[in-house]
């Protein structure tokens, strides 16, 4: 073990000096180090520094640590912190970068991507390989290499020419050359001096380089104030016809700052427009309605089976889009819908021969759960999905295209990204609403992007932009502003009313984190349970504010019925059968038609049974106008009977046959005549069945036997099916008991690899460094005999059953019959090995 007074050599010695709490927080920000649990602390140093998992660390930092972390890139190796100071807040100083420079660094050292003390801070190899200058991968620093690494492939003679262009003294090796020229490029006033005597366009093309890019093209015959730059160094070739700006040199024109604009601190989100508390709770509340309703008219449509799977799988634009005209709503706010129900479980596929979209039987015991708590179950799978609606009509990285219900929609950043809007929402003053575009800047500054892309294309911005128009579509939001529903389905505090607050916007930044580390764990993303819990408590805070579902209509003389309000599901789904939705909105309005009573008598009503429901569940009489349609549709409900022939229709009315075999309409049925009273037809019965219909009759359907058949509606439904699961974003962050044992393992591993073992063992078994201990058996049992009197400690290898090699210190406390018996301090516990896998042991150093 180091002495913990030496500074650290590597960064496993790094973090073999840390203490449990900061490798909990490390294996906490990157559990993918843990993923499997290393054997000690080298392998877990070792992992580390992969590339992988180095850019996945690096593409977690905010701006202002990604900035730091760019800064130690470019300089010395080993940094003083004094040093990085003066790269981030330049020569005259900046309060808030050195305000907020220890949180950077501590957050750096945190997730294991720097190590050292202050005097010697260390970007681990990989990351400054990521984040250093090269012409392949610009720094977006935008500055150069250092003199040294662009005069590498320089002639010794050339470089002595640009030594005493610069007015130093000439030197006997380069080597010695190149640090005067450094020094020089360094050292504030000398330079100064030096670019007073430039000419004025030579200053020019310097400033043109100065915050990058620091590449240049010049011609094979550079002009004169180009010449008079390349003699003295300032500009120096890096291939034919391209020059490049030094490092030393760029930071002198920039004032020592490695980058133009610090931010320290991320931009405040900003309240567009304030509203009372209560107002935006019962706008959300209303929109909550809304989506239960739209939902419900989604799956009642695909009620007997929905529209078929492509082969590819998901829904056929042009299914989607007679979905969108029956919701009434845009085709992309038809694909949200259609992807919540998924996500909720309520929509699969039934994975039939003709596979179509159908409700999952969790439909029908979501429909008999009251009102509120089918939201918060909505709410929750829209929280959690990593399936993405905004995709929808988008085009894969293969150019296939993405559609509804289909492959490929699934991003593992959308959870986290709509958590994270909703939380910043809910630090602002309850019923502010944010200006978007302030929410999008925040968001950027915690996650900027490493890339090329525009602010407005990368992904986390959609997802963002999706998210607040989702949010106010599902009523999680109102008006903009996070709803009191909302915001305890995040899990957060209630927000604390102050006099006036709901009168207008408070200040930017008003009660705002500094960072998203900052924030209190009750916005930090929760885990299943603690998910479940805030759920429920969405739901309480839901419920009274939905209107309470009414058990009456108003019957009007135009064959229409008025529901004022939601009516209760057993009424709403009996009225939806005797009449059609006329219109939606605060009132619905059904239209009956001697169509709709048909369906209410084809499904075993009677029409006594239709005039008692009317006149139960209306608040005005039944208008003679309806009891006379009831009447006479029912009157002539199954005069007419068909039967399977193929079919044929039968009616003690021979003159209504009559009628029938005249109308040119049933050509297509192609009736013959068996007797006056009966028709026959080589159509099915059930086509049969709808052209008499579509020629204004009503038929119904007899068995063999002769008796009517009574068709009731039916509701096709899928399999059981589960919820689509999310695509994790990597492995998830483990929780306290895995992280405790797994800091636990590796401490022991690391004892087992650290500790001094003696030089031979009592059998006089020698052990070299990163080899297991090999003894014979008999040496191995008289070792742990020797042991279970002594109680030492010892080192063991150890073979599973699986062939896989693995070292342990043990405290053995019994052998007997072919068995060890230990305190295993890898484990933590006592366990029982056979002596038969040991293949060695050694005794560690006193001490």
């Amino acid at each position: 073990m180091s002495n913990p007074a030496t500074p650290p050599r590597s960064l496993a010695e790094a973090l073999r000096a840390r203490d449990d709490a900061s490798l909990a927080v490390l294996l906490r920000a990157r559990p993918d180090l843990i993923t499997p649990v290393p054997t000690d602390l080298t392998q877990l140093a070792t992992r580390a520094g992969t590339r992988a998992s180095v850019l996945r660390a690096l593409e977690r930092l905010d701006r202002f640590a990604l900035q730091t972390a760019e800064a130690l890139a470019v300089a010395g190796d080993p940094a003083s912190y004094q040093e990085l100071l003066g790269l981030m807040a330049g020569d005259g100083g900046d309060a808030a970068v050195a305000g907020e420079l220890p949180r950077a660094v501590a957050a750096l050292r945190d997730q294991a991507l720097v190590w050292g003390d202050d005097d010697r801070l260390r970007l681990v190899r990989t990351a400054r390989e990521v984040l250093a200058p090269s012409p392949q991968h610009p720094s977006p620093t935008g500055l150069g290499p250092t003199v040294r690494e662009a005069t590498s492939g320089m002639s010794p003679g050339r470089i002595q020419e640009i030594v005493a262009a610069a007015g130093l003294p000439s030197t006997h090796d380069s080597v010695s050359a190149v640090d005067a020229l450094t020094k020089l490029f360094g050292h504030r006033k000398k330079m100064a001096k030096l670019l007073a005597a430039a000419p004025a366009e030579s200053r020019e093309v310097l400033a043109r380089l100065v915050w990058g890019p620091p590449y240049g093209q010049i011609t094979p015959e550079p002009a004169a104030h180009l010449r008079w730059l390349l003699d003295r160094g300032l500009l120096l070739p890096t291939a034919p016809g391209t020059v490049v700006l030094p490092r030393e040199v760029a930071l002198h024109l920039r004032e020592g700052r490695a980058h133009r604009e610090p931010e320290p601190v991320p931009p405040a989100v900003e309240p567009a427009a304030a509203h009372r508390p209560q107002v935006v709770d019962a706008t959300a509340a209303g929109q909550a309605y809304t989506t239960l309703a739209t939902v419900e008219e989604l799956l009642k449509d695909w009620d007997e089976g929905g529209p078929a799977v492509l082969r590819a799988g998901g829904l056929s634009v042009r299914d989607l889009k007679r979905t969108a005209v029956a919701l009434d709503v845009p085709e992309p706010v038809a694909a949200f819908w259609v992807e919540l129900a998924c996500a909720a479980g309520l929509l699969a596929s039934d994975g039939e021969a003709d596979e179509r979209f159908a409700a999952t039987p969790a439909y029908d015991e979501w429909l008999d759960r009251p009102p509120a708590e089918r939201w918060a179950q909505l709410a929750e799978a829209w929280l959690t999905a990593t399936r993405t609606s905004g995709l929808v009509g988008g085009r894969d990285a293969k150019d296939r295209a993405l559609s509804a219900l289909g492959p490929g929609l699934d991003r593992s950043a959308a959870p986290e990204v709509r958590h994270r809007v909703l939380a910043l929402l809910a630090a602002l003053p309850e019923g502010a609403a944010p200006a978007p575009e302030s929410v999008l800047a925040r968001l950027r500054w915690e996650r900027p992007l490493r890339g090329p892309q525009q602010h407005g294309d990368d992904l986390r911005t959609r997802l963002a932009r999706w998210t607040l128009s989702e949010a106010e579509l599902l009523g999680v939001t109102g008006r903009g502003a996070l709803s009191a529903h909302g915001r305890a389905l995040l899990g957060a505090p209630a927000a604390e009313k102050t006099p006036g607050q709901a009168a207008e916007p408070s200040g930017p930044g008003d009660k705002l984190p500094v960072h998203r580390h900052h924030l209190s764990p009750a916005l930090e993303p929760l885990s299943p349970p603690e998910q479940a819990v805030a759920t429920a408590a969405a739901g309480r805070l839901l419920a009274p504010l939905l209107p309470e579902p009414l058990d009456h209509v108003l019957l009007q003389a135009d064959l229409t019925a008025v529901a004022p309000g939601p009516l209760r599901r057993p009424l709403a789904d009996a009225l939806g059968i005797l009449a059609d939705v006329e219109s939606k909105g605060g009132a619905t309005v059904y239209r009956f038609t001697p169509a709709s009573v048909r369906r209410a008598l084809d499904a075993g009503q009677t029409a006594s049974d239709l005039h008692a429901f009317l006149a139960t569940h209306s608040r005005t009489p039944v208008p003679q106008p309806l009891a006379y349609l009831i009447d006479d549709v029912a009157r002539r409900h199954g005069h007419l009977r068909v039967g399977a022939a193929s079919a044929y229709v039968r009616c003690d009315d021979d003159t209504v046959l009559n009628e029938i075999m005249a109308d040119k309409r049933a050509s297509g049925l192609r009736l013959r005549r068996l007797a006056p009273t009966v028709l026959a037809t080589q159509a099915d019965p059930a086509a049969l069945l709808e052209g008499l219909r579509a020629m204004g009759y009503a038929p119904a359907a007899e068995s063999a036997e002769g008796d009517v058949l009574i068709t009731r509606a039916h509701a096709h439904r899928t399999p059981p099916r589960t919820a689509p699961e999310p695509v994790p974003d990597g492995p998830p962050p483990p929780d306290s008991t895995l992280l405790a044992a797994a800091i636990r393992a590796i401490r022991a591993g690391d004892l087992a690899a650290t500790t001094p073992r003696k030089s031979a063992g009592a059998a006089g078994a020698a052990v070299r460094g990163g080899e297991l201990p090999r003894t014979t058996a008999a040496e191995t049992l008289a070792t742990m005999q020797a042991a279970v009197l002594t109680g030492d400690t010892l080192w063991i290898g150890y073979v599973n059953a699986e062939g896989t090699a693995s070292q342990r210190v043990i405290a053995p406390i019994r052998v007997e019959g072919g068995f060890v018996t230990a305190y295993d301090h890898t484990a933590d516990e006592v366990r029982t090995y056979p002596l038969h896998r040991v293949t060695g042991v050694a005794e560690l150093a006193e001490g």
